[in-house]
């Protein structure tokens, strides 16, 4: 047979939504788009429709970047735990592992700026690693962007609320509640838009910032802590008597504090979600994200040295540091309430990011195509209620402490950026567009830089958890394969890509189960005339006493009525409904093979919503019994029934 082309659909949109209506339902492989070659132009369209659904370059900073930008309450914290086992020798050292950190992050910004340019049809490290480094090391990208989205998500929340009891400790033992509650809030707002949710988080956004930056500054004009209350009477968790630091403990300082990069890649996979032209504004947002994150971990890792500040239990470093800059006062409060919203809110992250990359695997077959689907609001519905219930999973399971999600967090997300810039090398050496060595030099130094910290990060936090990522990993790539097997098996029974045979006309059978007379009864009738050659009704009797009745008044009643259609009654020993009929239809198939059978089944649509819990479900049950047990076309006629008073 010839082969069918098909143009291809746009990236954020599962092909199975553009051949319309008829094909809503259809499970249907997905094809694999075809990308322009690297380094040709992309025009922008010179009007999008849906402007109003797409982020400007300010609101892709509220709603993409809040995740890094978060990182600054558990970052420099994560840092100064470790060194703590060195005592104060140790805390010493935390501003050289924060430059270290600000220096990967200036890498990896440059980098993913050079990732937008490139695939301005977002997918980040899935979309680079496909397309320069094959299949499967594209789905170990994939599966680790999964992992680091949800942990993300999972790790924000609990954070933001650690920060809300270390300010209100009487609700410690309430932060599951109070995580569920949050994760609950920010699911609904992502479920109206990315837009909207970038217009609400735009303030906390910007009072977050300003509260940081005001407090670094206010540090530096100080030189003794305005205030120490918020550690008074806490347990100092800081190391005695050690004098030494070796280079694993500063290894993993700098694992640890790597959980402050997670987040930077969210731009360049989410890069369809910006107005034209989105490639200008997302790399615009990346660098904005940069600058920020970095001159914020280097000020507080500046202001931890100036205090000398020691970890103490039950109270977070950036805590302290708000009391020691600004004294316990109301701006102490302004930074701790901020910091909590803008945590909680970080896991926006994720809902914007992560539902992108779902839509792309679903294209390319490799996760179900309902996760490709968008609403009116340009959303992936399927995508953001999945990810906030396997975050609220872990929720639950982790009580809603952070201690106990933090190990896992990182470590998928060095695997992307590793594969990314490795992609990337690959890229520039394909292309060789002006200054392609300056830029691949950069990308191999990153690769260079994430590949040794993701090593770092696993080998330091192996034990602490970090192997359940490294199994979970492997496992989400199996689960692609089995996904992307399917679909194949059911492209190949389809014929997908083929002309199929034309049309025939073959003999059609209606049956129409009825079990008393009324309007519905008529109006299945009516219809089955109209769509067959032939119809049939049937009904299923009972041999109970109780029963008998009710068939024989049918009966009478149906020879009254004389509709010209034969009534069949089917015999049942026992109670069941869909069986009968289900049989029948297969007795009936077997002995008409070229004969196409249709089961039409009436079914009454109340007025109100409510008056769904006083139905029966009889159609539910016949439609279900020969959906299992039957190849027959399965119709289900709607009769409304409309509220009393609304007729003329």
């Amino acid at each position: 047979m010839p082969m069918v082309s098909r143009p291809p659909g746009r990236p954020e949109e599962p092909p199975d939504t553009a051949t319309g209506s008829a094909h809503a339902g259809a499970i249907e492989p997905a094809r694999a788009p075809t990308c322009a070659p690297a380094g040709e132009p992309t025009g922008e369209p010179a009007a999008e429709p849906d402007a109003r659904h797409r982020l400007t370059t300010l609101q892709g900073l509220a709603a993409l970047s809040l995740d890094a930008m978060a990182s600054v309450a558990y970052g420099p914290e994560s840092i100064v735990l470790v060194l703590a086992a060195a005592g104060s020798y140790g805390l010493g050292f935390t501003l050289p592992v924060t430059l270290a950190i600000a220096a990967l992050l200036a890498v990896l910004v440059a980098s993913y700026r050079q990732v937008i340019a490139a695939f301005p049809d977002g997918g980040g490290s899935y979309a680079v690693a496909k397309t320069h480094l094959g299949r499967r090391a594209a789905l170990v990208a994939a599966a680790s962007l999964l992992l680091d989205y949800v942990l993300n998500v999972a790790v924000s929340v609990t954070a933001g609320v650690a920060a809300l009891t270390s300010a209100f400790p009487a609700l410690y033992d309430d932060r599951a509640g109070i995580c569920l509650a949050v994760l609950l809030l920010i699911t609904g707002i992502n479920l109206r838009g990315i837009v909207d949710s970038a217009k609400a988080f735009l303030v906390p956004t910007a009072v977050f910032i300003g509260a940081i930056l005001t407090m670094i500054v206010a540090g530096l004009f100080r030189d003794a802590p305005a205030s120490t209350v918020t550690a008074d009477g806490h347990a100092s968790v800081l190391a005695h008597n050690a004098t030494a630091v070796g280079a694993l403990l500063l290894l993993k300082a700098f694992a640890s504090g790597c959980s402050a990069l997670t987040g930077v890649e969210a731009v360049a996979n989410a890069v369809p979600s910006f107005r034209a032209p989105a490639a200008k504004r997302a790399q615009r947002t990346e660098v904005a994200l940069g600058a920020l994150l970095g001159v914020m971990l280097i000020g507080l890792s500046v202001l931890i040295g100036r205090f000398h500040l020691q970890p103490v239990e039950g109270v977070t470093v950036l805590a302290q540091l708000a009391d020691a800059s600004l004294g316990h006062n109301a701006a102490f409060y302004v930074v701790q309430f901020a910091t909590m919203v803008l945590l909680a809110l970080a896991a926006n992250t994720s809902f914007g990011g992560l539902p992108v990359l779902m839509g792309l695997l679903a294209r390319d077959n490799y996760l179900p195509h309902v996760f490709g689907l968008k609403a009116d609001r340009q959303v992936h519905r399927h995508g953001v209620l999945a990810l906030a219930a396997v975050a609220a999973a872990l929720l639950l399971v982790s009580g809603g402490d952070v201690n106990t999600l933090v190990p896992l967090f990182a470590i998928g997300v060095f695997v992307g950026f590793t594969l990314c810039q490795i992609g990337m090398v690959r890229h520039w050496r394909l292309d060789r567009s002006r200054g392609w060595r300056g830029k691949a030099l950069l990308n191999g130094f990153g690769a260079l830089l994430t590949g040794v910290s993701a090593l770092v990060v696993t080998a330091t936090k192996f034990t602490e958890g970090a192997w359940l990522i490294v199994v979970a990993l492997p496992l989400l790539v199996l689960v692609f394969e089995a996904v992307h097997r399917s679909y194949t098996r059911i492209g190949e029974r389809l014929g997908l890509g083929r002309v199929p045979e034309p049309p025939h006309r073959a003999p059609s059978l209606v049956i129409v189960p009825v079990s008393h007379l009324s309007r519905l009864t008529c109006e299945g009738l009516n219809a089955a005339v109209s769509l067959g050659d032939e119809v049939m009704a049937v009904t299923v009797t009972y041999g109970a006493p109780e029963d008998r009745p009710a068939a024989e008044a049918l009966r009478r009643d149906w020879e009254l009525w004389n509709p010209g259609v034969e009534l069949l009654e089917l015999p049942s020993a026992t109670r069941s409904l869909g069986r009968p009929i289900a049989a029948y239809v297969t007795d009936l198939a077997a002995r008409r093979p070229t004969t196409r059978i249709t089961v039409l089944i009436p079914e009454a649509e109340p007025a109100h919503l409510w008056q769904r819990l006083l139905q029966n479900q009889r159609g539910a049950v016949v439609a279900r019994a020969v959906r299992r047990d039957t190849d027959a076309v399965i119709c289900r006629l709607r009769f409304r029934l409309e509220p009393q008073g609304t007729r003329s």
